[in-house]
């Protein structure tokens, strides 16, 4: 047998002090669902502390993209005082799923595809799966071109004028494209050493990129004299009707920057001591991290402005500003160690787990890593951050509105309809209670279907500057677009927890073992 419910003790039943794990014996052997990375962490392996989870959220939160959100949203006409506000309203706002979801990491030791079989069937998993996946590959890609594009720059300033007008290839330097597929390499040399690796990155990375951050602040306030004066410029849309319209939607772009880890937290979490480490540990790295850092960017550009004329919003170019070598050399490390802290986390361990809940006969860890890389690169999403509106009205809004839909269903599926108790044995098992149809649940696949057309059916863009309709793709949807994520996560949420009421009374979804 395997313990579904705590018992607040250890014992035969597989119960630690409310932690469950699978009693000896009992591993599931299907190979269609289980293999050594989707099985649970057994209790004695989850020991990851809250000072694990903050420097993780430390580690993640300072990187070149989230360096440069509040620069798109004062681009859009906001001032700092408004960016830094809609910036950590939206991280206090994405905890709360964050943590919810991140519930059943410590208590059952699963991951997020795992997790998702007691919603959306041990077939239909690979539904959500796949959308969290193929939206991370994307953001891998992000990322390592950005950081490759920083390596790049503080090179050039190193070795020289030639190194950045080298022979082009597919219209980049050569040497560009070194960099990129460097840096590319490097990220997956370091996930391949496996999740523990991981940890030890992150605990020695988020203190080293929070001391660069304010050594560039240092330099930056030592060379103006003093802030400039970026910090008295009025908002461009003051508080009025014209700041609303574009409040809402970057709210909900900023939200679904992290939208992504309020999914599959799990897979961290499932290494945590208990809910305490993940929940003390989430709640004082995520949004205090995001705020402050956010904080800390308008501060470095408003000093560039007063040394430079103009504002420096990215932090690359702005380091790059300098004549010290060993300013560079440490700029550069910097550069490195932020950006491979949060693509490895955030965008590597994620589709890795994904991709192997889809074969997991075939795929393991290691091998949707590698995937997941090649994807990310394939991909080309470079182009997703050519403007502002198109990053965060277009990227992050669509990617938010979809993982908004899933977060309802996990959310409401987990707590309301399960009340946190699971069959932990039945998540591996064909003849167990969540087969229901065939291995899909169709009050999970309607929900998110219905949640994802009202999310995201009305996207639009202005002329020129997306790939929607102006008038939206679904017309009478256009005045939910603005607040995709939070339409779709209460849509999903509702309509599933009805569902899965109803099925409860006649039974039409879900089979009992």
């Amino acid at each position: 047998m395997t313990a579904t419910a705590p018992s607040g003790r250890s014992g035969p039943s597989g119960v630690h002090d409310g932690r469950v794990e699978l009693t000896p014996g009992t591993a599931p052997a299907d190979p269609r669902f289980a293999n050594d990375d989707l099985l649970p962490v057994p209790v004695a392996d989850r020991r990851w502390t809250t000072y694990n989870f903050a420097a993780l959220w430390v580690g993640m939160a300072h990187n070149i993209p989230s360096w440069m959100l509040a620069s798109g949203l004062v681009a859009l006409g906001m001032d700092w005082k408004q960016a830094v506000l809609t910036i950590a309203l939206a991280n206090v706002v994405v905890l709360v799923p964050m943590l919810l979801t991140g519930h059943a990491g410590p208590k059952y030791g699963i991951p997020f595809p795992v997790l998702a079989r007691a919603s959306f069937g041990l077939r239909g998993a690979n539904l959500p799966a796949l959308v969290r996946a193929g939206v991370a590959c994307a953001w891998f890609g992000i990322q390592t071109w950005i950081g490759g594009q920083g390596v790049f720059v503080l090179l050039d300033k190193v070795v020289g004028g030639s190194w950045a007008e080298a022979s082009e290839v597919g219209g980049q330097p050569w040497t560009l494209w070194l960099c990129f597929v460097l840096f590319w390499a490097l990220e997956l040399a370091i996930i391949h050493r496996g999740m523990e690796a991981l940890r030890r990155f992150e605990n020695w990375a988020a203190p080293f990129v929070i001391v660069g951050a304010l050594a560039l602040l240092v330099w930056i306030t030592v060379k103006a004299g003093g802030l400039g004066p970026l910090l008295d410029q009025p908002s461009k849309l003051g508080w009025d009707a014209d700041f609303w319209p574009v409040f809402f939607p970057a709210l909900m772009g900023m939200i679904a920057f992290w939208a992504t880890l309020s999914l599959n937290i799990p897979d961290f979490t499932r290494f945590g001591a208990g809910q305490r480490s993940q929940v003390l540990g989430q709640a004082l790295g995520l949004p205090t991290t995001m705020t402050l850092f956010a904080l800390l960017s308008v501060l470095v550009t408003s000093g560039s402005q007063a040394v430079y004329g103009a504002p420096v919003w990215d932090p690359v170019a702005l380091a790059a500003k300098t004549d010290n070598v060993f300013g560079l050399l440490f700029a550069l490390v910097t550069v490195l160690v932020a950006t491979l802290s949060v693509n490895i986390a955030a965008n590597v361990v994620s589709p890795a787990y994904d991709l192997a809940n889809l074969a997991p006969r075939l795929v393991n860890f290691r091998t949707g890593a590698l995937i997941t890389g090649v994807v990310g690169v394939l991909i080309m999403p470079w182009k997703l951050t050519a403007t502002p509106e198109l990053y965060i009205f277009t990227w992050l809004g669509l990617v938010g509105g979809l993982l908004g839909t899933v977060a309802g269903i996990l959310i409401a599926d987990y707590w309301l309809v399960r009340r946190t108790v699971l069959d932990l044995e039945g998540l591996y098992r064909a003849d167990g209670p969540y087969w229901y149809r065939g291995g899909w649940n169709p009050a999970a696949v309607l929900a998110f279907a219905v949640g994802g057309v009202l999310a995201v059916g009305g996207s639009h863009s202005a002329p020129g500057t997306g790939p929607f309709p102006e008038d939206g793709l679904i017309p009478f949807l256009k005045p939910l677009a603005d607040y995709g994520w939070a339409v779709g996560l209460a849509a999903a949420f509702l309509l599933y927890a009805a569902l899965m009421r109803r099925g409860a009374a006649s039974r039409p979804f879900a089979r009992s073992s």
